[in-house]
């Protein structure tokens, strides 16, 4: 319990200081993280371009804003030509309060549209605690998400909450989330994550024939002879994320591949909050030639 009042009065000071300066607070978390500041004004890793991209422009954008909220993002989408691929939408809510529970089906997902992880997946209503789902979803939606790394494309969203069908399987299982890393509208490699529901997920990322690229831990550690099968649906998935991200300098596009085809996730813009100390320097350097200022 110490260590969590800890933790949480750690974010609280970061928060507020998002506040006073998003660039002092984005040096700091820096920092903390990699031991030095980052380079934000001759920036060579794709963790500090998407950190100058954070601080300078992605603020104001109205594209990368719009594409950013979960729920304003369904409109690019189908700008695009991709709107078959949107999970249908089931509702959408001013406050968890409003939510009629009745109305939803057996089987549905609620997330907030600003910031990542404020997600609950329903596979079972019956078995639901509403009580302490409704304590989740208030607690999430009166968090700043915007100001604990300083990422200001979430900064003045309009909260909404979102009920989504629920692409799962029968038996509840979640479909398989693929990571599209895209560069000027190019889906240069996908990452997937494997054993999630072991407990311990391992990442690793592909190219666009399926092949392992050896540029993260996981990847590395996988055996010799470390060679899933290509997923149906993969080309195509390929495809949507190319013309999801054309315009972008960066983007990472998450897409599900499911029984029914190709499903939407996501568009985001600073994965790790441009702070990603798990992936390898070279790999940042590497991912940071590609992104074009």
């Amino acid at each position: 319990m110490k260590k969590k009042k800890i933790r949480r009065s750690t974010r609280n000071f970061y928060a507020a200081l998002s506040y006073l300066s998003p660039r002092l607070n984005t040096r700091l978390l820096f920092y903390r993280k990699f031991g030095r500041f980052p380079d934000l004004d001759h920036p060579a890793t794709l963790n500090e371009k998407l950190l100058k991209l954070k601080l300078e422009r992605y603020g104001t954008d109205p594209l990368v804003r719009q594409c950013a909220d979960k729920l304003l993002v369904r409109d690019f989408v189908e700008s695009r030509g991709y709107g078959a691929l949107l999970n249908r939408l089931l509702a959408v809510y001013d406050r968890p309060a409003d939510i009629d529970w009745d109305a939803l089906p057996e089987r549905f997902a609620l997330k907030w549209n600003f910031g990542c992880g404020y997600n609950l997946i329903c596979p079972d209503k019956a078995a639901l605690d509403r009580a302490q789902a409704l304590r989740q979803l208030k607690a999430w939606g009166r968090e700043p998400f915007w100001a604990y790394y300083s990422e200001l494309q979430y900064q003045h969203m309009e909260k909404k909450l979102l009920a989504e069908e629920f692409i799962g399987g029968a038996d509840g299982s979640l479909p398989e989330d693929y990571k599209f890393y895209c560069f000027d509208g190019h889906a240069h490699c996908v990452l997937l994550c494997q054993g999630r529901e072991e407990g311990w997920p391992r990442f690793y990322f592909f190219d666009r024939s399926f092949t392992l690229l050896r540029i993260n831990p996981d990847s590395q550690a996988a055996p010799a002879d470390f060679a899933p099968e290509k997923p149906a649906g993969l080309d195509e998935a390929f495809r949507v994320a190319d013309r999801l991200s054309a315009g972008f300098p960066f983007v990472r596009v998450d897409l599900y591949l499911t029984p029914q085809g190709v499903r939407f996730g996501e568009m985001t813009f600073t994965p790790s909050a441009a702070m990603d100390n798990r992936r390898l320097p070279e790999t940042d350097r590497m991912f940071g030639q590609m992104l074009s200022l």
